[in-house]
């Protein structure tokens, strides 16, 4: 089971429909059975029976998530893949002590891949979606695998199968989400 998490700054909201839908849209398609769940309401049992997790984006203002930090602190030490789009990176990147740098990004960007992965692989660069006042610096134990002339897009963690990425896949690099979903089998 791979737990979607709705960063908005309250469950079913009308962000849900932007940012969340089409993420459960894209894994189902690919025969995943996921679960929703607010930031608010991950219970222990939500992270103890999830085989990866997916941290959804946002709209632009809402940044409410990262006034709780400790929500995520099990990031750390969940051994399933994780990816993190948009705000999701965001949260991913502060629960390992990582900060931000202002760089706004709205619409079709180029970006180019500067580090071999599995989730990259065969690319060395594509289009993007991109929705963000704001990029992840990277934080300690993770490497960049993508940049944009602006700023880092992808980060992964040296040992862990934890991803964030600031542009938003599933709006027109859903092959992305599709190579993610092996990975979260493969730990299963």
């Amino acid at each position: 089971m791979i737990l979607i998490i709705d960063l908005c700054y309250r469950g079913n909201s009308l962000s849900h429909a932007e940012f969340v839908g089409p993420i459960e849209r894209c894994l189902r398609g690919t025969g995943a059975e996921p679960i929703v769940r607010h930031y608010t309401a991950v219970s222990a049992p939500d992270i103890e029976g999830a085989d990866g997790a997916v941290l959804c984006g946002t709209a632009l203002k809402d940044t409410g998530f990262l006034d709780h930090p400790d929500i995520f602190r099990w990031l750390s030490t969940f051994a399933h893949p994780v990816l993190g789009i948009s705000s999701g990176m965001r949260a991913l990147a502060a629960a390992f002590g990582g900060g931000t740098v202002p760089c706004c990004e709205i619409g079709m960007v180029d970006i180019r891949v500067v580090a071999p992965d599995p989730l990259f692989a065969g690319m060395t660069g594509f289009p993007a979606y991109e929705l963000h006042e704001h990029a992840v610096e990277t934080p300690t134990g993770f490497i960049p695998l993508v940049v944009s002339d602006r700023c880092i897009q992808a980060i992964r963690h040296r040992s862990l199968p934890l991803y964030g990425l600031s542009f938003h896949p599933e709006v027109r690099n859903e092959w992305i989400i599709e190579r993610f979903v092996p990975m979260v089998k493969r730990t299963h």
